[in-house]
């Protein structure tokens, strides 16, 4: 038992990496483990699965109808015409489910679909050459996301029709090749990362629940002193528990040039002079009252992850 906890550790410990921000403030992130990535792709399969089976029996029900509609006008004409429209409804749906999916979740403030969600991981952007990592991007997501269907679709595509044909064939044989490539990809570099990943410039970490209900159950930082800093409420919905949790990281390193930038930063966001003399005092006081403020939702129910989540 205490083997298997010792391996589990040093695998951890192996997974986890830091960047710096451009603030320059140092976060600490632990890489997802592989199988948990393969588990959220069968999942994110499996929902997207259902989803296209519902869309085509929907699409069934309709033709259903139009099919007895037309057919009592004994028609040909505009029956070959409705069964041509709903293939191409059909097919439109199908490409706007495969490609939309993890699109429209991993662009969202948790970068993360379903499947990622459900074991707790998510991506992010990673620190390239030595350069400090910034915010997820829209490019990134995209880009990751369309080198699947040159990853996994295309050869699998290709594999399928080999198959069908009973041939398979250099084209199959090449096929076969490059998805085991693909697939065995991440198992060749120390980061676990696929070809999106690399291309994207993105990786996916861990980002369990409790990561981010964390920097709240934990005591609050001491105020050095008393600060004549005062926030309103519109002032402190701007930010949520990531920025928090960021702002603690800052306030505990300490380092002057970041806490400048930071509280230039923060003032510039929420329309206020950056203050005169201590920037510390002006964080102080904002790391207070906006955790008070999230520790106040959190008990009626609220959660703002960070910005860019709705208040």
């Amino acid at each position: 038992m205490n083997d298997g906890r010792a391996i589990a550790e040093r695998d951890r410990l192996r997974r986890q990496r830091t960047l710096t921000t451009p603030e320059g403030i140092v976060l600490h992130f632990t890489l997802a483990q592989r199988s948990a990535r393969i588990g959220a792709l069968l999942i994110d399969f499996l929902l997207l699965g259902a989803g296209m089976l519902a869309v085509t029996l929907a699409l069934a029900y309709v033709a259903g109808g139009v099919f007895n509609l037309l057919g009592q006008a004994r028609s040909a004409a505009p029956l070959g015409r409705a069964v041509q429209f709903l293939f191409i409804a059909w097919m439109g749906m199908m490409f706007v489910l495969r490609n939309g999916w993890f699109l429209f979740f991993e662009l969202g403030p948790r970068g993360a679909t379903p499947g990622k969600r459900a074991l707790g991981i998510r991506i992010a952007a990673r620190p390239v050459e030595g350069a400090p990592a910034g915010r997820l991007t829209a490019e990134m997501v995209l880009a990751r996301n369309l080198l699947r269907d040159i990853e996994l679709f295309l050869p699998i595509s290709f594999l399928l029709a080999a198959r069908n044909g009973g041939d398979m064939g250099t084209a199959g044989l090449m096929a076969a090749g490059w998805f085991l490539i693909i697939a065995l990809l991440p198992w060749f570099n120390r980061d676990a990362l696929r070809a999106g990943d690399i291309v994207a410039g993105t990786w996916v970490v861990e980002a369990p629940r409790r990561q981010l209900y964390a920097v709240l159950t934990t005591p609050p930082m001491p105020a050095a002193a008393p600060a004549p800093y005062r926030f309103s409420e519109a002032e402190l919905a701007i930010y949520g528990e990531y920025e928090l949790q960021t702002l603690e990281a800052l306030l505990r390193e300490g380092r002057a040039a970041a806490l400048a930038a930071v509280c230039a930063r923060i003032c510039e966001r929420i329309g206020r002079d950056p203050p005169e003399a201590d920037d510390r005092a002006f964080l102080q006081a904002y790391y207070t009252q906006l955790r008070a403020r999230l520790e106040s939702g959190m008990r009626l129910g609220r959660r703002k992850a960070d910005k860019h989540t709705a208040t």
